[in-house]
């Protein structure tokens, strides 16, 4: 029978969006390094993945913003007895 349950025991950290904009462009710093401008694709392979954590980054703070005008409202109307 199959359980929803995850069998990975370890539990990754939550980086912050400021968080993953840094390491995002700790690896385009890397991509751009002397070394690996001679190996395209491991360079390639590194800015995709900056722009990746980067757009993650932009969307995990709109959507916290968001929550958080959300929870703002919700508090305004249960104030004013609407909800």
């Amino acid at each position: 029978m199959a359980t929803n349950d995850s069998i990975n025991t370890t539990r990754a950290s939550q980086l912050t969006s400021d968080e993953m904009r840094g390491l995002a462009q700790r690896l385009r710093a890397r991509a751009q390094s002397v070394l690996l401008r001679h190996q395209p694709e491991q360079h390639r392979d590194l800015l995709t993945a900056a722009s990746l954590i980067e757009q993650f980054a932009n969307l995990s703070a709109e959507i916290l913003a968001s929550a958080a005008v959300i929870d703002g409202l919700a508090r305004l109307l249960r104030i004013a007895g609407g909800a």
